[in-house]
């Protein structure tokens, strides 16, 4: 069925019809059909937004964005007019069922981030879970990830990666989770900060020993730095390093070693369980060990059952 067929109650069949302007010339934005639009957008250099992005923000009725004075400076570079609306950590609650009222009402939304892929560290993935669970439409528009990007220059093992996000801030905390990543079996991907780039490098280096690292900068940008090298040999040059803007790491796997131990994979399980659900524990574990989920699943049920009875 053909989008410009889809209408609202809020008649968005006499919508005027919207644009965009690429190299000089003016395009018209053919009209996206209701719904939730996930669109990806560029991470640093302004001119890696693809082609189907710029079309779907012009045509969306709505841009839900992170920061409404960063996509400004993208949509005054296309000059494209559609309204923009906040949602970020701070107001999510809020905005949701806003949001989630303009879909019932027939909008068309794109959901943005300040850069790269949406629902990657923000809460958009809260939208989209609430937006199916109403029966709305969602549409992924892809593009710039900042983690494919710093995955393709590193030069480590692409066949399977983990992605951890940010660590946590505090140092016993991020030490724990280092310890817990340790045994994943694949590439490790997190993000950090300038000013704990330093502390992280040190911690990943005493965990993970003398693996490669690749230490990625402003990437897609004018002064885009990819540094490679043994992580302690990163972690000492870190300390006079440019630390402004965020950081991407992308860490070597572990080579092969033993089987972990029963032991371990308690000690593993128990740390996962003081933080969230067992089935949640039962996955990390699972990724940092390689041991089978049926076999951590039991371990995990037995562990739960003695924490309840010493709490009695």
């Amino acid at each position: 069925m053909s989008q410009a067929h889809h209408t609202s109650p809020a008649g968005r069949a006499d919508r005027p019809r919207r644009s965009y302007s690429l190299d000089g010339h003016r395009l018209e934005a053919a009209p996206i059909a209701p719904g939730l639009h996930i669109v990806s957008t560029p991470i640093g250099n302004l001119g890696d937004i693809t082609l189907r992005a710029l079309a779907t923000l012009a045509a969306a009725d709505l841009i839900a964005c992170e920061d409404t004075r960063v996509t400004r400076k993208l949509l005054d570079r296309y000059a494209i007019t559609a309204p923009l609306a906040p949602y970020h950590d701070h107001n999510a609650a809020t905005a949701r069922p806003k949001l989630l009222q303009k879909l019932a009402e027939g909008a068309a939304i794109a959901l943005v981030s300040d850069a790269g892929t949406p629902l990657i560290s923000d809460p958009g993935y809260k939208l989209v879970r609430a937006a199916q669970e109403a029966g709305h439409t969602v549409v992924a528009t892809p593009g710039a990830s900042s983690i494919l990007a710093a995955l393709t220059v590193a030069g480590l093992p692409t066949d399977a990666f983990f992605f951890a996000g940010f660590l946590p801030p505090k140092q016993a905390a991020r030490r724990a989770r280092i310890a817990e990543l340790a045994r994943a079996p694949a590439t490790l991907v997190v993000f950090e900060t300038g000013p704990r780039l330093a502390e992280t490098l040190a911690d990943l280096a005493a965990a993970f020993g003398e693996r490669e690292a690749a230490v990625c900068r402003e990437l897609t940008k004018l002064h885009e730095e990819v540094r490679r090298g043994p992580l302690a040999t990163l972690s000492r040059e870190s300390v006079e390093q440019e630390t402004r803007g965020e950081f991407v790491l992308v860490i070597a796997p572990p080579m092969a070693a033993a089987q972990p131990s029963e032991d371990d994979a308690d000690a593993l399980l128990r740390a996962a369980l003081a933080r969230t659900s067992l089935k949640d524990a039962v996955g990390e574990v699972a990724v940092a060990t390689g041991l089978p989920r049926r076999m951590l699943y039991q371990r995990a049920l037995a562990l739960a059952e003695e924490k309840r009875r010493e709490a009695e």
